[in-house]
């Protein structure tokens, strides 16, 4: 018996992109501060920051940014052992502290942090078998694997942990299918697939991957409605939008999706009233959807008002050129 593909159902009339109104979304998003959604996302404030600078720096307007206030902000995040938390007052951890240094190489700021006792901090969160924990509390997670690279990458340093080792806990996390899930014997995940590919693509390790395999269970997740999916039987997302897309785009199998369902589907997901996207057509828009529907547009290049950005970061492509990095990518090998 054939069971029928989960998919959702898309409007009669898809909108064009609405630039404009997404940037306001996102500075009225910040200005609500008493709001509830904004207490109660307290705890992903750092990471929100990162989502709607990026966002508005896409769009060519990072100037309607209060920069002096959100740098005030990323110091007094950093505690006394290096790490960076998402709000004043938490406790620090290995996403907060990759977006706080993101949104400073972002501002071209990154004195405003102790970078000594980051790099001492990131140290400290590898474990024997190469893998990183995200905070004292010992979680591992391929994630924060990610975290660790990409931050000792952005602020060149990556000479001060164990790469070959980093590299080990990560080939660890294969799976029979070529995807890769958050720890050894762990689902496939798209989004994990992105952090586990990212990793390999900033220290020149994705000769490890098998690209065609794990490229066709990447084009797999796109759905009739041409959304895609993180895993099998799984409703589509627009965030998945960037991690399959970036992921396709490292391992050179871009052009193994269909380009055009794909756009329809994710400007199917803008709030034509407020702004924003959402997830899924019709649901509530936010600043983490909103980001990676307009980074995917920018890969997509189907809008060339949008700034272009880097796969492997998930930053504006200049902003990682005045870095000087070069991440690997098989199209480039």
């Amino acid at each position: 018996m054939a069971f029928p593909m989960k998919d959702v159902r898309l409007p009669e009339t898809i909108p064009d992109l609405l630039l404009q109104k997404h940037a306001d979304y996102l500075v009225s998003y910040e200005s609500n501060k008493d709001d509830y959604i904004n207490c109660m996302t307290e705890h992903l404030r750092m990471s929100g920051i990162y989502w709607g600078l990026t966002a508005l720096d896409l769009m060519g307007q990072l100037d309607r940014s209060n920069k002096e206030t959100i740098l005030d902000f990323v110091k007094k995040c950093q505690h006394d052992c290096g790490g960076i938390s998402p709000s004043i007052c938490h406790d620090p951890h290995m996403l907060s502290t990759l977006s706080a240094i993101q949104i400073l190489c972002i501002y071209d700021a990154i004195d405003v942090i102790d970078v000594e006792k980051v790099v001492i901090y990131i140290k400290e969160r590898q474990l024997p078998d190469g893998s990183f924990t995200g905070d004292i509390w010992g979680e591992v997670d391929a994630r924060f694997t990610f975290c660790a690279i990409a931050s000792l990458s952005l602020l060149s340093r990556l000479d001060e942990i164990n790469i070959d080792k980093a590299v080990e806990f990560i080939k660890s996390c294969m799976n029979f299918d070529g995807g890769f899930g958050s720890k050894p014997s762990s689902e496939s995940h798209a989004g994990l697939i992105y952090c586990c590919l990212g990793t390999l693509s900033i220290v020149g390790h994705l000769h490890l991957v098998d690209a065609d395999k794990l490229g066709w269970w990447l084009c797999e997740r796109q759905l009739p409605s041409g959304g895609l999916n993180g895993r099998p039987e799984k409703l589509p997302d627009v965030c998945y939008s960037w991690w399959v897309l970036s992921s396709l785009t490292i391992l050179g199998r871009f052009h193994w999706i269909d380009k055009n369902q794909l756009v329809t589907y994710i400007l199917a997901c803008q709030d034509t009233e407020t702004g924003g996207f959402s997830d899924r057509p019709g649901d509530m828009a936010d600043p983490f959807h909103t980001l990676f529907g307009l980074t995917a547009i920018s890969m997509l290049g189907c809008d060339k008002s949008l700034k272009e950005i880097n796969p492997t970061y998930c930053m504006p492509e200049y902003v990682i050129e005045r870095l000087g990095l070069k991440p690997d990518r098989l199209d480039r090998l």
